[in-house]
């Protein structure tokens, strides 16, 4: 069984994907606090607007706007109850968007962490949280995507769980893990780690028969030249990934009560750059990445000649210190400043 995105991989050196969902609905009206998966039915235009945007800077690859439609962060929002509501709503506004693309185009399932923390450390149970992700992923491939894209996780149960959960659809599966504690996600684990993980979690679900991890990577995170080191480490300790680099827009800071991100369209076509060099075969942009960084990204990607894996060295002098200290404030992928606050939030 092949699918739309293993087709593309196999006739292209790398992909495209999308930016910041988060950041492109806030500048579209999306008020602080509130769900951005709600718009999915409340404003499915400005949704749309979304996805023509990635399409038209040339993305080949975009996120739906469902990373926080699973029941657990929904219930914040009393919408626990319309998960295959929203999941479908989302997917659908983007196969509407492909078909008026004019080329193929990915349309890859959005599905972030639960926001609980599991067991042993915390409540929710494996069962429970693959419960969970399956009700998402299934009203997702009703609707039509092509792939379901774990995104921002950090911990090894809540991993396991939505592969399991998610696979069972018969779609492929992308999942990405956020390095943004010294080197290492939040719940503890390295890009090295990360990476053997995944590797073992793809062979248990294939030899249930399904198509298991198809590529994976690192989003998120503090900044650009991070990401990049985590996408090199896990290239190193990876057997033969398809690798996924989606780097936040530079450094967040604070300007006159707004998050502004320090990348310009050229710093991101850098990262793109660099990303590629690193053996990320699919690249695109997190947190602050609006489509004008990924035309430049895009260009960029064209005429780039391949300069070998970057060293620490390298990455720094281009993109500035990997070990740049946490900011104090981004939206972090939707506000997830925000929901930490609340504590078990991402």
């Amino acid at each position: 069984m092949s699918s739309l995105l293993q087709n593309l991989l196999s006739v292209r050196e790398y992909l495209v994907a999308d930016g910041a969902v988060g950041t492109n609905l806030f500048a579209a009206g999306l008020q602080s606090g509130d769900a951005p998966e709600l718009w999915n039915v409340d404003h499915p235009d400005r949704v749309r607007a979304l996805y023509d945007g990635w399409i038209g800077a040339g993305s080949d690859i975009f996120l739906t706007n469902t990373f926080g439609a699973n029941r657990y962060r929904l219930k914040l929002h009393n919408a626990h109850e319309r998960v295959r509501e929203l999941n479908a709503a989302g997917v659908r506004i983007g196969r509407n968007a492909v078909a008026s693309a004019g080329r193929p185009v990915v349309v890859a399932a959005s599905i972030g962490p639960t926001g609980e923390i599991f067991q042993p450390v915390g409540k929710l149970s494996l069962k429970d949280g693959e419960a969970a992700f399956a009700e998402q992923a299934e009203a997702q491939a009703e609707a039509g995507a092509d792939v379901h894209w774990i995104e921002t996780i950090s911990g090894r149960e809540e991993l396991e769980a939505a592969i399991r959960g998610i696979s069972a659809t018969g779609l492929p599966v992308v999942a990405t893990m956020t390095f943004d504690t010294a080197g290492r996600t939040m719940m503890g684990l390295t890009p090295e780690e990360a990476a053997s993980l995944g590797a073992s979690l793809h062979a248990s679900v294939k030899e249930a028969g399904h198509l298991g991890v198809v590529a994976f990577g690192a989003n998120c995170g503090i900044g650009p030249g991070t990401l990049i080191d985590s996408v090199r480490r896990i290239g190193r300790a990876a057997a033969e990934p398809v690798i996924v680099a989606k780097g936040n827009c530079g450094i967040p800071r604070y300007e006159d009560g707004e998050i502004v991100y320090s990348g310009s369209p050229q710093v991101m076509a850098d990262y793109a750059c660099l990303a590629r060099d690193a053996g990320a075969r699919i690249i695109g942009g997190c947190c602050g990445t609006t489509p004008v960084h990924i035309r430049a990204m895009v260009a960029a990607l064209k005429e780039h000649e391949p300069a070998g894996s970057p060293d620490r060295k390298r990455i720094e002098a281009i993109l500035g210190p990997i070990d740049a200290p946490r900011p104090m404030a981004d939206d972090a992928c939707k506000a997830r400043a925000t929901r930490r606050r609340r504590r078990h939030r991402r």
